[in-house]
């Protein structure tokens, strides 16, 4: 099927320090992240961002086109590119600190040939380009699937419950979304996390909420019932782009399922509970890969028959 995905938000670069105190600099960004998986795994994927026109900015962009991820117009327009400083604990989980500025570029905009408009994380919550984000996605939804995974970074979006009202905008203009349980645990903490995707799916009008678990693997939940598919057992280097990686490949395997496109959103609506397994179990395969390599370095798909 022709097109492509446009996904819109954040470029920058992961300062990733280790538990034995080094430090080392690699490409990332959650929305430059997804998009590198859907290039790596043979698709069109552009990226709309905010990138400067220094060093690190020429590392990303580098990054990017090895993939062969296109960049939107006016991606390069930022004074300086974005870093996030992301530290591991023994466990190899990271959490982060943000020095970054996010916008829109301007023009940004779904076209005939947009499959889907896939967004979340920082873009979606950090004025002033958030706003610009949900005027693109609004838009979209018009020709578009709409993806969306929240992808939580409390130290940026405030209170809990301002940012579950906010994301919740979000998940009503969304056909998929992804979250992880501890996204879900900050956004609503007296509720279980599958209560929740329960309630964005038949409340909220999405239809495919998949909520991840770490290492007890990710469970979907569409108007018909829900689906559970345990990870792969694999050595953990670090979850840098683990998350993202899964986005990437559940807009792949929508995509081969031929269930992008707002032609394709009735259809989408009744996806069967044997194509959604297929759907997680390829997810699994794609991060499991992520998560045993340093920073965010998702699998191509040589990869994937290798492994």
């Amino acid at each position: 099927m022709a097109g492509h995905v446009l996904a819109v938000g954040e470029a920058l670069v992961d300062v990733v320090h280790r538990p034995d105190g080094t430090s080392a600099e690699h490409p990332g960004g959650s929305l430059a992240n997804v998009a590198l998986t859907l290039g790596r795994l043979g698709r069109d994927a552009r990226l709309a961002t905010w990138l400067g026109r220094d060093e690190r900015g020429d590392t990303v962009r580098s990054w990017l086109a090895a993939s062969g991820v296109t960049l939107a117009p006016g991606s390069d327009g930022a004074a300086r590119t974005s870093v996030a400083q992301a530290t591991l604990d023994d466990a190899g989980t990271a959490t982060y600190a943000f020095d970054l500025d996010w916008q829109v570029p301007v023009g940004t905009a779904a076209d005939a040939g947009t499959l889907a408009v896939h967004t979340g994380s920082i873009a979606a919550v950090l004025e002033p380009g958030a706003a610009d984000v949900r005027t693109v996605v609004e838009a979209a939804r018009a020709t578009s699937t709409i993806t969306y995974d929240p992808n939580a970074r409390p130290v940026l979006m405030g209170d809990a419950a301002g940012a579950r009202a906010r994301v919740e905008e979000l998940v009503r203009l969304a056909d998929v979304v992804k979250v992880s349980d501890e996204d879900l645990a900050w956004l609503a903490p007296e509720t279980a996390a599958l209560d929740v995707a329960r309630a964005w799916v038949h409340d909220l009008g999405a239809a495919l909420v998949v909520v991840t678990f770490g290492g007890e693997g990710s469970t979907a939940v569409t108007a018909t019932g829900e689906v559970h598919v345990p990870s792969r057992p694999v050595e953990v280097v670090d979850t840098v782009g683990a998350g993202d990686s899964f986005m990437g490949a559940l807009l792949d395997g929508l995509w081969s399922a031929d269930l992008l496109g707002a032609d394709r959103r009735e259809a989408l609506a009744t996806i069967d509970h044997a194509t959604v397994e297929r759907l997680l179990s390829r997810c699994a395969a794609v991060a499991a890969v992520t998560v045993s390599r340093a920073g965010a370095n998702p699998p191509w798909n040589d990869d994937l028959e290798d492994a």
